[in-house]
């Protein structure tokens, strides 16, 4: 009979973005594909990834990845020229593309991205719908999380 795994021995995720919640309300949630190149598939697995500081930009009907930083390895890369912050596209359909569009043109929306993991062989790009918080918003977030954490440390002594 074989062991199950614990989920985080087989995590998929590669790369969060933390500072996304605290700088933006997120409102939806896609995912996409990422138009790579190989030496940086093969620096992915060896978790050279950095996506804090990340944002989509629409232009011409496509979505591109920029401020993406996948530094390359030194064996991997020695016959290729490359360019860890270059422009990466990331695979749409064009329904959502269209939603996109609209929402960042109309609504004042900005699409940035919280999450890079493997679904299957695949890397995937998570992004968000996002407005931006003000100063006094985020206070508001830390004395909510402050309040939740003394709550439970109370609770947690009136159990003794």
């Amino acid at each position: 009979m074989a062991k199950k795994k614990s989920p985080k021995a087989n995590s998929n995720t590669i790369a969060l973005n933390k500072k996304a919640r605290h700088e933006y309300f997120l409102h939806d949630k896609f995912e996409a594909g990422i138009e790579l190149q190989g030496w940086e598939v093969k620096s992915i697995r060896a978790g050279k990834v950095n996506i804090s500081d990340t944002y989509i930009h629409l232009k011409d009907g496509e979505a591109f990845l920029l401020g993406a930083q996948i530094q390359p390895l030194n064996s991997a890369s020695t016959h290729v020229i490359c360019d860890p912050m270059r422009y990466r596209k990331l695979l749409l359909k064009k329904r959502e593309l269209d939603r996109l569009i609209g929402a960042t043109e109309r609504d004042g929306f900005s699409l940035v991205a919280t999450a890079m993991y493997w679904k299957k062989c695949w890397v995937k790009l998570e992004f968000h719908l996002a407005k931006g918080k003000k100063m006094h918003d985020k206070r508001a977030d830390i004395k909510d999380k402050d309040w939740s954490r003394d709550k439970e440390r109370l609770m947690k002594h009136k159990a003794r």
